[in-house]
């Protein structure tokens, strides 16, 4: 989100954008979000929605059903790596950045970037970009698709193996794709 609104403004200097795995507009990202819920078991369904008509984020059974999505969607690699873990603890620790700017999960984005959107400035974009999201992702291909055609000669690249995370989930792959896009940058 912060390399795309960098590159709108045309920075001098701005060689190349690697967008991975990043919304475009928060409501293309939460409508994915919502498709992808859908998907999920019944009761894993109807535990988020209670809760979150409730508010209660912080209840155990909120907890479990918000992993289930993280599962499918956040990082398929079960047990999800020690340093991915890791990452979680330290929003579980001191959230307040995350739910202040996000909300309480990926898919409940209820702060204040909520009304976020670079769409209709990605034209902007002069320099060369690679999109990158997997085929599992919470970034919708709705949310992702954008910058791919509206950032003019963009190059998308979807890992079909990974959710949110192809550098951890297809690492090998992924840093040949990234290392590929960089050589051929001036």
């Amino acid at each position: 989100m912060l390399g795309s609104e960098h590159a709108v403004r045309q920075p001098e200097g701005l060689n190349g954008l690697i967008i991975a795995n990043s919304p475009s507009s928060m409501k293309a990202w939460v409508e994915g979000c919502l498709e992808l819920r859908k998907k999920l078991p019944q009761e894993t369904q109807d535990a988020l929605s209670r809760h979150e008509a409730d508010g209660t984020y912080d209840h155990p059974d909120y907890q479990a059903a918000s992993q289930v999505f993280y599962e499918r969607h956040v990082c398929r690699l079960q047990p999800m790596p020690d340093f991915v873990k890791r990452t979680f603890d330290w929003i579980d620790r001191d959230p307040t950045v995350y739910h202040t700017m996000n909300g309480p999960t990926e898919f409940h984005v209820v702060g204040t970037l909520k009304d976020w959107t670079v769409v209709e400035r990605l034209h902007r974009v002069q320099a060369p970009t690679l999109v990158i999201s997997g085929a599992y992702d919470e970034a919708s291909p709705a949310t992702v698709g954008e910058f791919a055609d509206r950032i003019p000669g963009a190059r998308w690249e979807m890992f079909e193996a990974s959710s949110h995370m192809p550098h951890v989930e297809e690492r090998g792959s992924y840093m040949a794709v990234v290392a590929d896009f960089l050589a051929r940058l001036d």
